[in-house]
């Protein structure tokens, strides 16, 4: 069989050999890729969670000692992290978020196919762990609750796929308000702090529904860079960065929320 390939490829013009060669060499990386998505949805490179997991997901928040008269001794946590609901977060966090996260969060499954190729291109044939644009939130979600693993060979894609994969399973299990508020709280702002409830209160002394517009811009933006984008240390990289949430407001964070309703309708 090869070798009546191989001469019928002798025969063929310059052309058509390139032709041939990219035709093959695609086929083979998509053939390839298909078979890693199999062998890591079999458990292979690692047991996924299933739904009923999933279901049950359960963080670590600090222990709060308090005193007769309800004043607050201490805190004492292996991560520093206080659980919200969805409504005691202020909606300009929320706007914030889906704007520079993944302004099309409402409309996929778990996985921005739109956004998949640049995936592929950069993570996957590049190998490059620093690559972007192509995480959905869901997906980023699974990666904090999931925290990536090393592997003698393909990390970066075996990992991507391990994501994509359980990012589909917490889609079928919780509503969009769920995955929002659940990523909300365990997402890490640096320096042991986790959720925004808690990146509130020690950056700003508040609570996550209080918080103001700017305030949520910065705290937002730091999710790019946790430490370049610190207040504190650097305040000049979060006020620029501040300003390129902020610039995004507009039509992608024009969004009206109804009540308790899952549903966020754009308008504008």
């Amino acid at each position: 069989m090869f070798r009546r390939f191989f001469n019928f490829f002798r025969r063929q013009s310059f052309s058509k050999k390139i032709l041939i060669s990219i035709t093959a060499g695609i086929v083979v990386c998509v053939g390839g890729f298909l078979m890693l998505v199999l062998i890591v949805w079999a458990g292979l490179t690692g047991r996924l969670p299933d739904k009923e997991e999933l279901s049950e997901i359960d963080n670590h928040v600090a222990s709060e000692i308090y005193s007769a008269d309800s004043v607050l001794l201490g805190r004492y946590f292996i991560q520093e992290r206080s659980t919200i609901r969805y409504e005691d977060i202020a909606p300009g966090v929320i706007q914030a978020l889906i704007a520079t996260e993944d302004v099309r969060f409402y409309d996929h499954n778990g996985i921005d196919y739109r956004s998949l190729w640049r995936v592929l291109i950069k993570s996957i044939l590049f190998m490059d762990e620093s690559a972007g644009g192509g995480s959905t939130l869901t997906q980023q979600l699974a990666k904090n609750l999931y925290p990536r693993k090393k592997y003698v060979f393909l990390s970066v894609p075996v990992n991507k796929i391990r994501e994509a994969i359980i990012a589909t399973r917490l889609e079928k299990v919780y509503s969009k308000e769920e995955l929002i508020t659940y990523y909300l709280n365990t997402v890490p702002f640096g320096g042991n702090i986790y959720g925004i409830q808690t990146a509130a209160d020690r950056f700003y002394s508040t609570n996550a529904k209080s918080l103001t517009t700017d305030q949520a811009a910065v705290l937002i933006g730091m999710l790019k860079g946790t430490h370049i984008y610190n207040p504190r240390i650097y305040p000049e990289n979060a006020l620029v960065r501040r300003n390129v949430v902020l610039s995004q407001r507009n039509p992608p964070l024009n969004y009206v929320l109804r009540g308790n309703n899952s549903a966020i309708r754009l308008i504008g």
